[in-house]
């Protein structure tokens, strides 16, 4: 029998010194066919990336999200946020998914797959989930970002409630939002080289 391993409650977490983030400097927005051509000029020679995607947050019952409103992508020194209401923004997301020599790592990933399969029209190839990898050695099912940092760095990931929730489908992002939505990306990655899973 696999051995369990404990993970930090929300109290221990709250209080780790924080996870060090990617500053809006290193966050790039991508949202037209020119800022497009040149995220995947400089992705072309990673072999994994952090990956995350965010959607417009439905209240109603039966309301349908149409998401994903953009794409997390993330080096270890840069975020991308590619914006998908531009055709070629959804071309380039498409073309970096497809790739089966890049990895995409991230979590809990099952929800965004199906989207991206919906609204692009591709299906992702070397997509790591991390929330897998932790369940083969031994953590509870449910990592999460939060998890991960807290046990492989003993620091707080910080995530906003609020940008959470935002609406993720503005063209105008707000500074938090950017923020937000990077980090998860580039924290996955921390988190996959830190598992030793580089290739």
């Amino acid at each position: 029998m696999t051995e369990r391993h404990l993970t930090p409650g929300k109290e221990e977490i709250e209080l780790l010194e924080p996870f060090e983030r990617l500053a809006l400097a290193q966050i790039e927005l991508i949202s037209t066919p020119q800022q497009a051509g040149s995220a995947l000029e400089e992705l072309a020679g990673a072999t994994a990336l952090g990956f995350d995607t965010e959607s417009k947050p439905t209240f109603a019952k039966n309301e349908a999200s149409l998401g994903p409103h953009i794409v997390q992508l993330s080096t270890l020194h840069k975020g991308y946020i590619f914006q998908l209401e531009d055709a070629a923004c959804r071309r380039a997301v498409a073309v970096l998914l497809e790739s089966k020599i890049v990895i995409k790592a991230g979590f809990g990933l099952g929800d965004d797959r199906r989207r991206i399969i919906s609204k692009l029209g591709v299906d992702p190839q070397g997509v790591l989930d991390l929330n897998s990898v932790f369940r083969e050695r031994g953590y509870r099912k449910d990592m999460g970002v939060r998890g991960a940092v807290a046990v492989l760095f003993n620091k707080r990931f910080i995530k906003s409630r609020k940008a959470t929730t935002s609406n993720w489908a503005n063209l105008r992002l707000t500074e938090a939002q950017l923020i937000y939505a990077a980090n998860d990306a580039y924290a996955a990655l921390r988190v996959f080289e830190a598992l030793g899973l580089t290739r």
